[in-house]
């Protein structure tokens, strides 16, 4: 009778036990069923956001991308009348703000639907290469080099020709934007114009936008050549003067350029020149003229379309 016994509590503890073994693998499947697939980002599974490359926004109809220089950026240009074209024309403003040459490029690749940059022998050959549609004046301001308040090294005036000789022969600090910008180009032209090579420490190539290159000049006590707009919009954080201005070889034209649509079936043609005919209208002109007045007491562009 005790062995009946334990016989039979040996059976329900089998039993027990495989209907609990059960159960678990039920809640195990049915957990694995319902909760969200985790996928590692290897080379083979690249990050989502990765996959959201600017062709992909680009094919939006409800938004463009803008290529454009930093200092459009920088100046604080874009975010104040920027919101104007969203409210007239319902698109979506996608602004990358590179260097002029990157902004280009990305033109060439198809990777954006317009452009707005300040390098006009680039555009012009941009355009004569078939990358682009048509070049259009915008606006403009000026270069200035700027440098350590008080002119310690008396190299105030109108001529840049003889502050930018007087910097490397004194192998003064200077900060380019190294970066083939609008700016880099013409600092670059200034120098190959005076038949010299600026090189060694005195010379730093940043690689980094107008902003950038403003805070690294302020805080090496160093010269850099800037457009007057990005200058004004950061001076208060800057311990940086003007030191040369009025020059006429400072002259700064920005233009505008929709990129060429056979570049890739998602660039949005149509975007692209309703913002070129926003930002030629007489409003849009009428609203770059007053930029920067009420904050810096001059405006910052004057624009210039025809």
């Amino acid at each position: 009778m005790r062995n009946k016994l334990l016989l039979g509590l040996f059976i329900m503890v089998l039993v027990l036990s495989g209907c609990a073994n059960t159960t678990k693998a039920a809640a195990e499947s049915s957990a694995a069923e319902t909760a969200p697939a985790v996928v590692e980002a290897t080379a083979e599974t690249p990050d989502a956001s990765e996959n959201q490359s600017t062709e992909e926004n680009a094919s939006d109809a409800s938004s463009i991308i803008i290529a454009t220089t930093t200092s459009t950026r920088d100046s604080g240009l874009l975010d104040a009348i920027l919101p104007d074209f969203q409210a007239k024309t319902g698109i979506e403003p996608q602004v990358i703000a590179v260097g002029t040459g990157k902004a280009l490029q990305m033109g060439v690749d198809g990777e954006a639907d317009v452009l707005l940059v300040h390098a006009k022998s680039s555009e012009e050959a941009f355009v004569a290469n078939g990358d682009g549609l048509e070049r259009f004046d915008v606006m403009y301001n000026d270069f200035v080099i700027v440098g350590p308040k008080g002119d310690p090294d008396g190299l105030s005036g109108d001529n840049v020709e003889a502050a930018l000789k007087s910097i490397y022969e004194k192998q003064l600090p200077f900060v380019s934007r190294g970066d083939d910008s609008g700016t880099h180009k013409k600092e670059k032209a200034f120098w190959e114009s005076y038949e010299l090579t600026p090189e060694g420490d005195w010379y730093i190539s940043a690689g980094k936008g107008m902003g950038d290159v403003l805070q690294m000049a302020s805080e090496l006590q160093a010269y850099t050549m800037t457009d007057r707009a990005t200058y004004l919009a950061l001076r208060d954080h800057l311990e940086l003067d003007i030191i040369v201005e009025g020059d006429s070889n400072l002259f700064n034209q920005y233009g505008v350029i929709a990129v060429n649509p056979n570049k890739s079936d998602l660039i949005n043609a149509e975007g692209a020149q309703a913002f070129i005919d926003w930002i030629l209208s007489d409003d849009t002109q009428a609203l770059i003229a007053e930029y920067g007045k009420e904050t810096f007491g001059q405006a910052l562009f004057t624009p210039n379309a025809k």
